[in-house]
């Protein structure tokens, strides 16, 4: 049985891919387009976990890591394939082809790769887009791309702009999601810079950008990247809540323990502590390092149930009901999609599995209106759907 405790990414990916500063960060305060469900109205009360969902094979990857959608009205899907294309879904469902292709940039694989894309909240207008990846050197690199007016668009390559890039000691513990967040602004996912143990003690030192969550606004020629979360190990995903805007953390362990960390919407101010590495998980880790007032887990579990937390996202889909208002999370080890209650800033207490598995865990994604996906870094992307 999982334990839920009181208070990190991924395993290699061909192995397992997958605030008391002065400082203010931005605060998640008007959710944007994005974070408004065009289904149904949702269920009346909090799913109980137990079973009521299938998974709809969208089609075969390249070691996909990700899904996502952006707001215009199109309803095409994008899976991110870790080798270096962006692929497009027309309508979600239609033949894969080939948006974007940074084969010839990225370097693969492991930890490294292309690692995410996100679109622009004005994406239907602006055409932007961003993307996530490890360079030839195997430096992180965050790039904006404009689409172009062709039938059907894709990236135009030569649009490209760096916004941000990070030099990474080891090759492992990238990070790399890229998501917008409540407030519009692009959040960032950086490990600690990887080895193990976190040997330069980047958790705790706010001097850098790894093992922290950044955030940046790219439509300011001037943006700074800003700390907004750090005492992260590795978080490989992360998500804000659609319907409250909480944030939720799945950071991968070290040796011992992995943890899913949260903070409620009205705690997104200043820089958030989780921990890393004076702690893994809830338990103390390097002696040499503090975390005061560090922010402790909503979950973590060892790894004799799994070895590489793959965090997902608070189900707003009304159609899931038996998982509507849970949080969905899983592991690349060990497979099984599994949920508790979303109650952020509290110790998970219902913690349970799914009913569903998906073999190589890669990433879980969400559509606009809230649909969820899985992606198995041996090929398959599924959504769920509720089981009849």
């Amino acid at each position: 049985m999982r334990r839920a405790a009181l208070l990190g990414v991924a395993v290699a990916l061909s192995a397992g891919c997958g605030g008391d500063d002065d400082e203010q960060a931005p605060t998640a305060s008007s959710p944007s387009t994005q974070a408004t469900s065009t289904t149904a109205e949702k269920p009346p009360s909090v799913g109980d976990g137990r079973g009521g969902v299938t998974l709809t094979g969208l089609g075969e990857f390249d070691q996909p890591l990700y899904v996502a959608q952006p707001d215009d009205g199109s309803g095409d899907l994008y899976v991110v394939e870790q080798t270096g294309r962006v692929m497009r879904l027309p309508g979600g469902e239609g033949e894969p082809e080939v948006f974007l292709d940074l084969s010839d940039e990225v370097s693969c694989c492991g930890e490294q790769g292309l690692l995410s894309v996100a679109f622009a909240p004005d994406y239907a207008d602006s055409g932007l887009l961003y993307v996530d990846y490890t360079d030839a050197g195997g430096d992180t690199r965050v790039v904006e791309y404009e689409r172009t007016d062709a039938d059907p668009p894709v990236a135009d390559p030569r649009s490209a702009r760096e916004l941000l890039a990070v030099d990474q000691p080891f090759p492992n513990h990238n990070g790399g999601l890229l998501l917008f967040g409540p407030d519009d602004r692009l959040y960032v996912g950086l490990g600690d810079g990887g080895s193990a143990g976190d040997p330069n003690r980047n958790g705790q030192d706010l001097s850098t950008l790894l093992g922290k969550i950044a955030t940046l606004q790219p439509g300011s020629p001037r943006s700074e990247p800003a700390i907004f979360a750090y005492g992260l190990r590795n978080p490989w995903r992360f998500s804000f809540d659609r319907e409250t805007s909480d944030l939720w953390i799945g950071d991968v362990g070290q040796d011992t323990l992995e943890e899913i960390d949260s903070a409620p919407r009205a705690d997104l101010r200043g820089r958030l502590n989780f921990g890393w590495s004076a702690f893994e998980g809830n338990q103390r880790f390097n002696d040499d390092q503090q975390a005061p007032n560090a922010i402790p887990p909503a979950l973590v579990y060892g790894h004799e149930e799994g070895c590489s937390v793959t965090g997902g996202y608070v189900v707003r889909d009304p159609a899931l009901t038996t998982l509507y208002g849970r949080y969905l999370y899983g592991d690349y080890c060990a497979g099984q999609l599994r949920s508790f209650t979303a109650r952020a800033g509290r110790e998970a207490g219902d913690d349970r599995p799914v009913g569903v598995e998906v073999e190589g865990l890669s990433s879980f994604g969400q559509d606009v209106d809230g649909h969820l996906y899985a992606t198995s870094l041996e090929g398959p992307v599924y959504r769920l759907d509720a089981d009849g």
